[in-house]
């Protein structure tokens, strides 16, 4: 596997770097406190060409790969994990589902208004009594006796993004007689500005503060056919392909949380002193570090992995479930363990928000429960190791 970076893939990293650095930098504490979207920085990195990565250029987007893709969203996200993962359900569950599955009227409609940021996509999978079990839909879609619109009626919750996005990728039954119930369940593009749409109230949440997120209700919407993604029937087998990708996303969001949290205390470590020494000398302190590089590392190589696999994927239609899963934990609980050492190297100022790397805490614990728990992918990752259901 050739890991070398060519000279464009190390111009959006950079350029990313820089953006995320300028314009995010300043404004990510104020953010997390307030919860507010940070609608003028999402535009700005709509016209950076950050929301829609993969896009093609004819659809408005920058018309670059996976990998690409990683490298951006991981220097967005080492800065600020809400702006990481609010590009990375544009790009990964909504760009990617449209390119894929859509229409060329859907393509054209859909993609270049969310890849220039003018406005936001999003992505509606869970329920309140569906996270995991996502095969468990109860939101209906009923096809209208004139064949020209479905009606949509029921609740998704935890729906990132949901309180500002224009469009929506929704998954409902289209069909409540089916066999097992998941093979009734089609896609939709909903836009939120129609009748019989409403958000409900945003989640107070622990950490990405500033990614808002809410219950959607839907009450008699009148979703038109032309607006289904893929067949009908089918929108089960788009939600579980389209979770690949966006588990790459998660992964990278994770890796750049992390590398935020390492880079805070190795700079802590080589300032602080203790008993006379800086504790960066002292060996408990050497082995935190030691492990979080390594973890880290690792972490990039398995993203990396799973961002060349998905290219692949693109060419022969392959699946590369077990690269995104693999990627998503183990980037995930790094990010989680590397942030948990943060704090305990910066001790009591590691706890107090006068430093950034509480933020990290609370910003990496969603990273091991959204777009599939990583209870969920070990046993997808053992299932596909072993072929057992």
């Amino acid at each position: 596997m050739d890991l070398q970076l060519s000279d464009e893939h190390r111009m959006i990293r950079d350029m990313a770097r820089d953006f995320a650095e300028a314009e995010i930098a300043p404004i990510a504490a104020q953010y997390d406190e307030t919860g507010e979207f940070p609608r003028e920085t999402i535009a700005k990195m709509g016209a950076h060409g950050f929301m829609g990565i993969a896009v093609p250029e004819e659809y408005g987007g920058a018309g670059m790969d996976t990998l690409a893709y990683v490298l951006a969203l991981e220097e967005i996200s080492k800065v600020d994990a809400s702006h990481g993962v609010i590009m990375s359900v544009c790009n990964s569950l909504f760009c990617y589902s449209v390119l894929r599955y859509g229409t060329e009227e859907q393509k054209r409609k859909y993609l270049e208004a969310v890849a220039s940021g003018d406005v936001v996509g999003s992505y509606a999978l869970t329920e309140p009594q569906s996270g995991s079990d996502a095969s468990n839909i109860l939101v209906t879609a009923e096809l209208a006796s004139d064949g020209t619109h479905y009606v949509v009626n029921g609740t998704k919750s935890w729906i990132s993004s949901g309180p500002v996005a224009k469009y929506i990728l929704l998954f409902a039954q289209s069909d409540s007689d089916a066999k097992p119930r998941y093979r009734g369940v089609s896609a939709f593009l909903i836009d939120t500005d129609e009748p019989g749409f409403s958000q409900g109230k945003t989640e107070p949440k622990l950490g990405i503060r500033a990614s808002a997120t809410c219950e959607i209700h839907f009450e008699n919407y009148r979703c038109p056919v032309e607006a289904r993604l893929g067949e009908e029937g089918q929108g089960f087998y788009i939600a579980m392909a389209v979770l690949d990708a966006g588990r790459i996303g998660i992964a990278a969001q994770a890796l750049g949380i992390a590398e935020a949290a390492y880079e805070a205390s190795l700079e802590y470590a080589r300032e602080r002193e203790a008993f006379g020494e800086k504790i960066g000398k002292f060996q408990m302190i050497q082995q935190k570090l030691a492990d979080m590089k390594t973890r880290i590392e690792a972490s990039r190589l398995l993203i990396y992995q799973a961002a060349l696999a998905k290219e692949k994927a693109n060419e022969t239609g392959a699946r590369y479930s077990l690269e995104s899963a693999m990627a998503k934990t183990f980037a995930s609980e790094t990010a989680m363990w590397v942030t948990t050492e943060a704090i305990q190297i910066h001790g009591g100022m590691g706890y107090s928000k006068e430093l950034p790397v509480e933020r990290y805490f609370r910003d990496a614990k969603v990273t091991e429960i959204y777009e599939g728990t990583n209870e969920i992918q070990r046993m997808l990752i053992a299932r596909l190791e072993t072929g057992l259901r």
